[in-house]
């Protein structure tokens, strides 16, 4: 055996229990989501938290520490394969540069409102962020080029927790809201899309309404997906020259975002089969669910009162002026 694969397989030994821990709850999780419906988003952290007292184990601890970041950011990084500017061009770019105005109002105003609510900026990014892209794999990616916090764990738990049933609110209530306003099925999707958190809310929200709704809808979403990568770069070029001095800075392109990039530029250029992409997305979901169940298990159910009601409001404050931003424009013909 070589000198590299003996420290290799000792960090493997050390890694297998945690590891193991986090597939098994995040298989429990898709279980009960297949079975009961309920977001596997939701189920992983939920179902983790009460293991909590494993992740303080020194067997368990580092393998739950690598599920939380490590198996995070491969997940996001597969996320690349699932864009392409094609969707871009079949959505029309008026209404592509209205989500990412959006999204960039409500990021920004996020951060603004945090201070006013007695949070930190960088809660308010991390709940901006989850709101105006991608629910739970938007927390958890921009988790993970935040600051070293007290709070960062019970801070990503509860915005993952809230912003899933906040999506799962929204899949059933923002198709009759459409309706009530008026949009045709086209805008329908359109408004969903580009207002609905998690990726798999949309779908169900869309596809109930109508396949033309579904369908646009999946393909607004899958934009939205693609505006995390430069949000978490420069929400890392920010936080690094913001690092007080001799302070542990951010690298300046996280790896995992420069994988997506890449990834999405070959899906763009058409250069993936479809097996692949296909394969590479359910991988990339399992990945992203195992982590948010470690994530459950790091987190101290004691501590989810701190975050306090204010929390609560500033998420559904955010929520709405993200459904307001789009749908404006959509009644108004503007887009």
């Amino acid at each position: 055996m070589t000198r590299t694969a003996i420290p290799l397989a000792a960090r493997a030994r050390a890694l297998a229990p945690g590891l193991m821990l986090a597939v098994t709850v995040a298989m429990a999780a898709q279980f009960l989501s297949g079975h009961y419906g309920v977001p596997v988003m939701l189920m992983a952290i939920l179902l983790g938290m009460p293991l909590h007292f494993l992740a303080e184990d020194d067997r368990a601890g580092p393998g739950i520490d690598f599920a939380a970041r490590t198996l995070l950011r491969a997940g996001v990084a597969l996320l690349g394969l699932r864009v392409s500017l094609d969707m871009v061009a079949a959505i029309g770019w008026p209404f592509v540069a209205l989500v990412a105005g959006s999204v960039a109002a409500v990021i920004l105003g996020s951060v603004a409102l945090a201070r006013r609510l007695g949070q930190d900026r960088a809660f308010g990014l991390l709940t901006g962020g989850s709101v105006a892209i991608c629910g739970a794999s938007a927390a958890m990616a921009i988790a993970s080029v935040l600051p070293a916090r007290d709070s960062a764990e019970r801070d990503l738990s509860f915005t993952v927790i809230t912003v899933t049933v906040m999506s799962t609110f929204a899949m059933i209530v923002y198709p009759m809201l459409a309706a009530g306003l008026g949009l045709d099925q086209h805008q329908t999707g359109l408004f969903l899309g580009a207002t609905i958190h998690d990726v798999a809310q949309v779908v169900g929200a869309g596809y109930s309404v109508s396949e033309e709704t579904g369908d646009i809808a999946t393909v607004v979403k899958l934009i939205r997906v693609t505006l995390l990568a430069p949000v978490v770069l420069i929400a890392a070029l920010v936080l690094r020259r913001a690092a007080p001095a001799g302070a542990a800075r951010p690298p300046l392109l996280p790896g995992f975002v420069l994988v997506f990039l890449v990834l999405a530029a070959a899906n763009s250029a058409h250069l993936v089969p479809l097996p692949v992409t296909d394969a590479a997305s359910t991988l990339s979901r399992a990945l992203l669910v195992a982590a948010v169940a470690a994530v459950g298990m790091k987190t101290a159910l004691a501590r989810m009162a701190q975050v306090g009601a204010a929390a609560i409001a500033m998420l559904l404050v955010q929520t709405a002026a993200l459904a307001t931003l789009i749908a404006v424009p959509l009644m108004l013909g503007l887009v």
